[in-house]
């Protein structure tokens, strides 16, 4: 039976991943990266331990001793560590990374990870590779379809995520009345919800993209029952992803909840 690496962050993506990847007989051989790694990957995946992301060598060595050549990154990991103290748990391999970037942009430091994973033979593969059936084609997904405003606040949002993705800062927008509310940056989506929904009051609108220059093997937009769940504190009232490129983690779920609070979701 082949064997495939998986690097987990946070929520479900790496649980469904996993669960795929068992479905269709691979076996998979799970780093978590994160304590806040969700703990049904223990049971999902074939192998499963938890280094931290900054132990760079030990996440190799992982790999290599179990053979593995391929490897996909799923789930949130964000560069917090390199401004909470965590730094200070780096071992001499990530410092070494970390000191030769020209910045520590998203794109920087992911390609940064990939190089040192395919010096030792390791190649990381498309997140999307088993997952293309969590991304949605284009239409309104929801019960309830935005109206005309809401419409027009997403397609506004939509061009602003686009040129934010471009920058590469972050693939997240909330915008009302064609205004942009908040911008997503090291803080996540769901954060940026809170903040720009806040400042909304009421029926804003989140609109999550890829970027124009999209890496599929990592940072693939994905959406699920959290985004929801923030969304419903600030009384925001449209979700808008990427069609055929963002990631629906639980759809029934997120959809099921959307539904039952009039919140429009839509694929565009």
């Amino acid at each position: 039976m082949e064997a495939v690496g998986l690097l987990a962050g946070a929520g479900r993506l790496p649980v469904e991943f996993a669960a795929a990847a068992r479905s269709i007989g691979l076996k998979v051989f799970a780093v978590g990266l994160l304590a806040s790694v969700d703990e049904e990957l223990a049971t999902t995946a074939e192998c499963f331990v938890r280094i931290n992301v900054a132990k760079l060598n030990e996440i190799i060595k992982f790999f290599k001793d179990n053979h593995i050549n391929k490897v996909t990154m799923l789930g949130k990991v964000t560069k917090e560590l390199l401004f909470n103290g965590q730094h200070e748990q780096m071992d001499s391999r990530m410092i070494k990374v970390l000191s030769s970037l020209k910045d520590r942009s998203d794109d920087t430091l992911m390609l940064a990870f990939v190089k040192e994973l395919a010096a030792e033979g390791i190649e990381t593969v498309e997140q999307t590779a088993l997952l293309k059936i969590l991304m949605p084609d284009a239409g309104v997904l929801s019960k309830r379809k935005p109206t005309e405003t809401e419409i027009a606040d997403i397609r506004f949002g939509f061009s602003m995520a686009k040129k934010l993705g471009e920058l590469d800062v972050g693939q997240t927008v909330v915008v009302k009345q064609q205004a942009v509310m908040a911008l997503e940056a090291i803080e996540g989506t769901d954060a940026c919800i809170l903040r720009g929904g806040a400042l909304a009051q009421s029926g804003a609108v989140v609109v999550k993209v890829a970027k124009p220059q999209q890496d599929n093997r990592f940072d693939v937009p994905a959406v699920g029952i959290k985004t929801i769940e923030s969304m419903l504190t600030v009384h925001a009232g449209v979700l808008a992803v990427e069609a055929g490129k963002t990631i629906i983690v639980d759809k029934e779920k997120v959809l099921s909840l959307a539904n039952n609070n009039g919140i429009a979701v839509v694929a565009l």
